[in-house]
């Protein structure tokens, strides 16, 4: 049998929400997703509230993940202890509120979702994310295993594959909103990916109006970031995964804007 997972990369501001209630049931079923995991941490540019997270899984989502920010609305704790589908980084410090990853009950059996943050130029003074996931992966029983790290650079998110590799069922980047070449499965068997790259407003810098982010860099005095307007995409990956074994079978994009995808 085959289990189909749709991780769906980072959703930046109104435009990235409105695009998720439009279109993420509706692309599930298009794709045959089993199961759908979306990283929410911008829902709010910085951060997302529960009224949001509760969105996002009323749309189609099974699980949320978040990032750096995580905290950006401080609303969000109770929320994060109290939803068992809404996922902060696993090397956080203990004693922040939520968890970094859960066992979830499909038709294929258990899944499990595991979400990291690596650790160059990112808050909070994360944990090391590669003896962290020993520690968690130790604990699982299900061969049905998903990773999320949430990186800037890419070479700590594909050491965190490599490593990963035949040990888990697939492995896939998120943070830098720009979707990457390299949707494949690794020598052992695990699929991966460096970066989903974003669902939100397609003429932006990451989702952000042009020229705040081109004030920022010319050192110009900059106002609050906001998200830009116009048409707006939806990236993602869907792993394809032999439920047997847990390895997978087929990682391929999916990118869709306003233009292609019959303004779903």
């Amino acid at each position: 049998m085959e289990l189909k997972v749709m991780a769906v990369g980072d959703v930046v501001g109104n435009p990235g929400m409105e695009r998720i209630r439009r279109s993420l049931r509706y692309w599930k079923r298009q794709t045959g997703a089993d199961f759908v995991v979306v990283n929410g941490e911008n829902a709010s540019v910085v951060g997302m509230t529960p009224s949001q997270g509760e969105d996002i899984l009323d749309a189609g989502a099974d699980v949320i993940t978040m990032g750096n920010h995580t905290f950006g609305k401080r609303e969000i704790t109770d929320y994060l202890d109290e939803s068992p589908s809404v996922l902060r980084p696993a090397n956080y410090a203990p004693q922040l509120p939520g968890r970094g990853w859960g066992i979830y009950e499909t038709k294929f059996g258990d899944v499990a979702v595991i979400d990291l943050i690596g650790r160059c130029n990112m808050d909070y003074g994360p944990d090391n994310p590669f003896l962290m996931v020993d520690k968690i992966l130790s604990k699982i029983k299900t061969k049905l295993i998903f990773v999320e790290i949430h990186g800037e650079a890419t070479s700590e998110k594909l050491a965190m594959g490599h490593m990963l590799d035949g040990r888990v069922s697939a492995v896939w980047g998120t943070h830098t909103h720009v979707p990457t070449a390299d949707a494949q499965i690794l020598p052992k068997g695990t699929g991966y990916v460096t970066d989903l790259g974003m669902t939100g407003p397609r003429n932006s810098i990451l989702g952000i109006r042009p020229e705040l982010s081109i004030a920022k860099f010319r050192g110009d005095l900059t106002s609050r970031y906001q998200w830009a307007e116009g048409p707006t995409k939806m990236e993602a990956v869907l792993f394809t995964i032999d439920t047997a074994s847990g390895l997978c079978r087929k990682a391929e994009r999916i990118d869709l804007t306003d233009e292609n995808s019959s303004q779903r």
